[in-house]
């Protein structure tokens, strides 16, 4: 018995090996490319998983691995939110954020039933369908801010509405996951969703509080230590655990409000910039090539191949069109909107942890992967140019 947990020790060295250094060669010549990292990192997982060189197998350690790697991908998210840039935007960002969240669920949702057929509420075929209404919810504005950055409009209005209009987007989008993970249990009641996701808010808002004070005075007393992104982590963990066990909200939810919560000391850049070691170094690659390592290609047919294309062009424009229209309500120019409704468009890490997370409940199977891949590398790719050609407008009136 102990030689064979020895045996599996050994493998688990040689599998984390080669995910480290295969995510990060194709993760380089991917940003070489000019696409997001993250998609190297997956195709990378893809390469060395059971679908083509099969020298990795995905293994429970693996998984529980890239589970912790969503948790700190989460709570960094949460710890680079600009509360202060956030209420300066105000009403039209959280108007914005709506629509770009609703309208591409509503869209998701209605192509896969129209596709494998309508369910009732309640039904799992109908779980299901909202599931891919959900992952269209997701904005990653990465690709955005580093295009505003290059044209030199990141500070302006249109940049600042759509960073703000971003972090109210993912911050919706995770209480509809939330609440959409809640209702595959089959003894679960909306009411009983809504009261429980109450609860957390309330929770979230006292104990966040209290949490906020005393890491505060930590902070003050031992600036830029050690110890205040340790205590950072541990509550990052807390909050994640105490979300999924007590409320049954989903852990990354935790892990996002916990990031959050701290996201105004003075240290919360130390924090991030301590976590993103973490992430960077061996929690991330073996997050995002594990979704390579479980995306089944061999079940891969014509079906999914058009589903995939549907899915892309459906997630694409009903942000667009959305976030585009309400801002043209909110009195920007049509030019502006429609800068606004691109900018929304891209998807990254966020469309793959919903993924993930709906993989992980038995809401989404392994195939369709793919198609939150391709909506990435799609995305990442239009973004840029279109924002480029939008921009280009404004100088030649």
């Amino acid at each position: 018995m102990n030689m064979n947990n020895a045996v599996n020790t050994y493998e688990i060295f040689k599998s984390l090996a080669i995910i480290i250094i295969f995510a990060k060669i194709f993760g380089i010549g991917a940003r070489k490319l000019k696409a997001p990292q993250v998609v190297g990192e997956i195709i990378a997982g893809l390469i060395v998983g059971p679908s083509l060189l099969n020298i990795v197998q995905p293994t429970p350690f693996l998984s529980e691995m890239a589970e912790i790697g969503v948790v700190l991908l989460m709570f960094s998210a949460g710890l680079g939110t600009d509360l202060k840039e956030l209420l300066k935007t105000g009403p039209v960002a959280f108007l914005i954020a709506c629509g770009g969240v609703f309208v591409p669920l509503a869209g998701g949702c209605l192509l896969h039933m129209c596709i494998y057929g309508f369910n009732p509420i309640g039904d799992p075929g109908f779980i299901t369908s909202l599931f891919i209404g959900v992952i269209m919810t997701a904005t990653s504005v990465s690709i955005t801010v580093e295009t505003l950055k290059e044209l030199g409009y990141l500070k302006g209005r249109v940049g600042t509405t759509i960073l703000a209009s971003a972090i109210i987007d993912d911050i919706i989008g995770i209480i509809v996951l939330t609440f959409v993970i809640s209702m595959r249990t089959p003894d679960s009641h909306i009411g009983n969703v809504i009261w429980e996701t109450l609860l957390f808010f309330v929770f979230s808002f006292i104990i966040g509080f209290i949490s906020f004070k005393i890491f505060k005075k930590v902070d003050k007393r031992w600036p830029h230590t050690r110890r205040i992104p340790i205590a950072g982590l541990a509550y990052c963990f807390a909050f994640a655990y105490i979300a999924e066990k007590f409320f049954g909200i989903a852990d990354i939810t935790g892990a996002y409000f916990a990031g959050i919560i701290l996201c105004s000391i003075k240290d919360s850049d130390y924090i991030a910039e301590k976590m993103d070691i973490n992430s960077y170094m061996l929690f991330g690659p073996v997050f995002f090539a594990s979704i390579g390592l479980k995306t089944d290609i061999a079940d891969f047919s014509a079906e999914i191949l058009w589903f995939s294309v549907a899915f892309v062009i459906v997630a694409l424009l009903t942000k667009i069109i959305a976030c585009g229209a309400i801002a043209r309500l909110c009195h920007f120019s049509s030019l502006d909107s429609l800068k606004i409704g691109i900018g929304m468009m891209t998807r990254g890490e966020v469309a793959l942890i919903v993924s993930q997370k709906g993989l992980s409940v038995g809401l989404l199977q392994p195939v369709y992967f793919t198609s939150v891949i391709l909506l990435i590398i799609v995305s990442s790719i239009a973004t840029p140019i279109l924002l480029k050609f939008l921009f280009s407008k404004n100088q030649q009136i």
